[in-house]
């Protein structure tokens, strides 16, 4: 059976993404802690595990994978769960998780890191970035009203990919409950068998209390 070794830290919601669907999925796989807060160097990263410097990595088979996004589609595909059931879905869940990687996921976790966990404080670009995240929650927030999850009837890999940040408390001036339909349907995220918090995961590089 083939067994997965995820690189990524508990902080990174691009890693849960696709930590939370091998465990969704259920498959047999280990953490690869990958800490660039404290030492860990990007150019050493880039060098010996992706072009790229990012994390997250799926390794396996003698093969890597990098970008959440792809990382979601081959374990759908790999799995045969989560994914689409025909050619309108398979583009409605590339459109969303395009929309997530560009505006919904990008510009909220771009202000958690300087706000939340690099403790930054207010600037104009802190300004910025919540007024495009908190656009980009609306836009989801009208989206769910009169449905349960992102693209059917039923979860898909769009769902976990929006998933990414939302289960994070820090401290960005967004709350969860100014939007009471995404708050719905990611609690509805969190009934399915195999659902876990990112901290509870992967290791986590800033523990609590220490910023």
């Amino acid at each position: 059976m083939t067994h997965f070794t995820l690189y990524g830290r508990g902080e990174s919601g691009n890693t849960y993404k696709a930590a939370l669907m091998l465990n969704l999925c259920g498959l047999p796989w280990t953490p690869q802690f990958v800490n660039f807060f404290n030492g860990a160097s990007k150019a050493e990263f880039a060098l010996s595990v992706n072009e790229m410097g990012e994390i997250p990595v799926l390794e396996f088979d003698g093969r890597r994978l990098s970008q959440s996004g792809v990382i979601l589609e081959y374990l759908s595909r790999f799995t045969g769960r989560f994914g689409a059931e025909n050619e309108i879905e398979r583009l409605e869940i590339l459109r969303w998780l395009l929309f997530d990687n560009h505006r919904f996921s990008s510009y909220y976790a771009t202000l958690r890191m300087l706000v939340g966990l690099r403790k930054s404080g207010e600037s104009e670009v802190t300004k910025f970035l919540r007024m495009q995240a908190e656009n980009a929650f609306a836009t989801v927030e009208n989206h769910l009203k009169d449905r349960e999850f992102i693209v059917s009837n039923r979860p898909t890999i769009a769902d976990i990919s929006m998933a990414g940040y939302v289960y994070f408390t820090d401290d960005t001036g967004i709350r969860l409950e100014s939007y009471p339909q995404t708050r719905a349907w990611a609690q509805r995220l969190t009934t399915l068998p195999g659902w876990a918090h990112p901290y509870d995961l992967m290791p986590r590089a800033i523990q609590q209390g220490s910023t």
